[in-house]
């Protein structure tokens, strides 16, 4: 057989498009030759075959005596002996509207169909070619005619089929124009979110980007701020003039052949200046001034925290003579452990311990430390040569506390009577962030009063209000109660007013305020560096003014609960004199941190010698309240008229005098 022309033959009724024309029509117009007994046979099993003597071109030729497809497509092989109608369905090609690109192109294919000669193209290349030709438009004469429209209505028919296809081929460039501005605008927004991923910010498009590489160091000049500004730290000012006066003038120092400490670590609480210290010195000396915090090196990716050390120093070198500050060092300066959750945590300590004190010099560039945890730093970073110069900060004196009051009371307008010292003596304990929130307080209430300037009145107010927590007046309170309550500050202030050793009386209040349903605050004359035993046992003494009054006054069947808070403060004091300050007579000027470690015989011999101070401090302060009944009950009857006195009002009031209606 021609194998050529047996490849050209595969093609089923499928294939061709006569699928749903039946085998045996399919076969009568092919064949119209057959017999019916034959053409009822199935088409591809023959029980008889022929004999032929001589061989043609084709194995279908020999069986059935017809050369169809196997011939090339010419005009000699179909005769008009065996025309069929399968010539006009099987080879004119018939194209559909989406393939179809000019008006010319598609009235010349619409209406003149030319029959190619190439041969029947492959299925699957077909289906390839044609994918988006949609279904096949048949001739229009013939759809005339299958449809038996009059002669009149042909050319309004034809009109018609073409106004409704040059309107889906308008509809069909629309939806296509959409798909593409779709696409360019997806596009358009790709490549600005890569770029906002990169080092160049654009517009809003900007993602936090963790190389390292870009964080770039812009140093800040302290030209406002100078030593000037500083209150209450005079020693650890004077400790950095030294090296203020090295980056005004290095070579004082280089002549005699000294150098400065590389590093001054400030240690102390927060609140007390440590940052404000170190833009002071950058001040002073009108050097550049890099401002880091300890966290902002730390970060999930690994390297990029020793990456941001080489950049700030990178960049401070260059700007030399300045000044480093890292704040809060103890975030990045931590003592170096070995953990499986973090193995690369100490490449950024170890960056920074290269930077100060490595193979290359970093000359003029003073680095500030701040911390409130010196004991968590590492033991190499604290070494001399990095941070060897160490500065404490501590809380404000009395003396600090008023220089800083009234720093801070010149930016408001406030009453030229005030004296800030009184104020300093009641804030023991407030550092330079606690008093400047306390004057910001007092301007708060003045404005909500409506007060035209801030008065003693409203720096107490805020005192309290900070130490205590705020003023509950909606709380509603029984008369019994605060008769209870009122009798029980009074006792305290009874027993502070006439004991010798105790704190002078600044205000009674029986004002709910936090937790508490009234207080009496002592006002110390100056900060008590140490203490002696009388004013120990005269602090146990007032504690225990308050559950005395309440038993004297009241009964024993109705005292209350609160004194649990003068019991602790009581017996805090009382276990202290035992254990620790050695002043206990039958235990000695021996101390017991810890009674567990003791033996039971000493542990029940330091209950005891506790439970006889407690005891004893008690027995004073009845005497004394039995003794001033008198002024003891006038005291709690102004406060229960006034609610809060002043120490001024209270010693009217012990002293038999009527108060001022206010």
């Amino acid at each position: 057989l021609n194998k050529e022309n047996k490849s050209k033959t595969s093609h089923t009724f499928q294939e061709l498009g006569l699928s749903d024309l039946g085998t045996q029509q399919v076969v009568k117009s092919v064949l119209p030759w057959l017999s019916p007994q034959e053409m009822s046979r199935p088409l591809c099993v023959q029980t008889v075959w022929r004999t032929s003597h001589l061989s043609t071109h084709s194995f279908f030729h020999n069986k059935y005596g017809s050369s169809l497809g196997v011939m090339p497509m010419s005009a000699s092989v179909f005769s008009k002996q065996h025309s069929s109608p399968l010539l006009s369905v099987l080879f004119i090609q018939s194209r559909g509207f989406k393939t179809l690109r000019t008006k010319t192109r598609r009235l010349n294919s619409a209406f003149n169909r030319q029959v190619e000669s190439e041969g029947i193209t492959p299925s699957f290349m077909k289906g390839f070619l044609t994918r988006d030709k949609g279904v096949e438009a048949e001739n229009i004469d013939g759809l005339l005619k299958d449809k038996n429209i009059p002669i009149g209505q042909q050319e309004s028919f034809k009109r018609g089929f073409a106004e409704g296809f040059l309107k889906a081929q308008t509809l069909t460039q629309r939806s296509q124009d959409s798909v593409r501005r779709t696409r360019l605008i997806l596009l358009v927004l790709l490549v600005v979110g890569l770029y906002g991923i990169s080092k160049t910010p654009f517009i809003s498009v900007r993602f936090r980007t963790t190389s390292g590489l870009d964080s770039a160091v812009d140093p800040v000049q302290m030209k406002n701020v100078t030593f000037e500004h500083v209150k209450g730290v005079e020693e650890a000012k004077n400790e950095l003039q030294e090296v203020v006066e090295f980056l005004k003038n290095p070579q004082k120092f280089t002549a005699l052949g000294g150098k400065l400490p590389k590093g001054v670590l400030l240690i102390g609480p927060p609140g007390t200046g440590k940052t404000l210290l170190a833009r002071a010195v950058a001040g002073e000396a009108d050097v550049p001034f890099y401002y880091a915090s300890g966290s902002e090196f730390d970060e999930m990716f690994v390297g990029v925290g020793a990456s941001r050390i080489r950049n700030l120093f990178r960049e401070a070198k260059s700007n030399a003579p300045c000044v480093i500050f890292i704040d809060e060092l103890d975030s990045v300066g931590g003592k170096r452990i070995e953990s499986p959750m973090h193995p690369y945590s100490r490449q950024t300590i170890n960056q920074l311990l290269a930077e100060m004190d490595g193979f290359k010099p970093n000359e003029g560039v003073i680095i500030i430390g701040a911390t409130n945890f010196p004991e968590a730093l590492d033991n190499a970073l604290i070494r001399p040569g990095r941070f060897d110069m160490q500065v404490t900060v501590p809380k404000p004196d009395v003396k600090g506390r008023t220089e800083i009051l009234k720093w801070y009371l010149k930016k408001i307008k406030v009453d030229p009577a005030i004296d800030a010292s009184i104020i300093a003596r009641g804030t023991v304990g407030f550092s330079g962030a606690d008093l400047e929130n306390l004057v910001n307080q007092a301007a708060l209430k003045a404005a909500v009063d409506e007060k035209d300037m801030v008065t003693l009145k409203e720096l107490e107010f805020a005192k309290d209000k900070i130490l205590m927590g705020p003023e509950r007046r909606s709380a509603e309170i029984d008369k019994k109660n605060k008769q209870i309550t009122a009798f029980h500050e009074s006792g305290h202030a009874i027993v502070a007013y006439y004991t010798k050793d105790a704190m002078p009386i600044n205000k009674a209040t029986i004002m709910p305020r936090g937790p508490s349903l009234g207080h009496v605050s002592m006002l110390p004359e100056n900060d008590r560096w140490s203490e002696t035993r009388a004013q120990l046992l005269a602090q146990m003494d007032v504690s225990m003014g308050g559950r005395v009054a309440e038993e004297i006054i009241f009964g024993q069947e109705n005292i209350t609960t609160g004194a649990s808070s003068d019991f602790d403060s009581a017996t805090k004091i009382a276990k202290m004199m035992v254990t620790r300050f050695g002043m206990c007579e039958k235990l000695g000027v021996m101390t017991y941190k810890d009674l567990t470690a003791q033996s039971p015989e000493t542990q029940a011999a330091v209950e005891h010698e506790v439970r006889v101070l407690l005891k004893d401090s008690y027995d004073r302060a009845t005497a004394l309240l039995k003794s001033h009944a008198k002024e003891h009950k006038n005291l709690a009857e102004a406060l229960l008229m006034y609610e809060t006195l002043d120490a001024k009002e209270i010693q009217l009031v012990l002293e038999g005098k009527t108060l001022e209606t206010r």
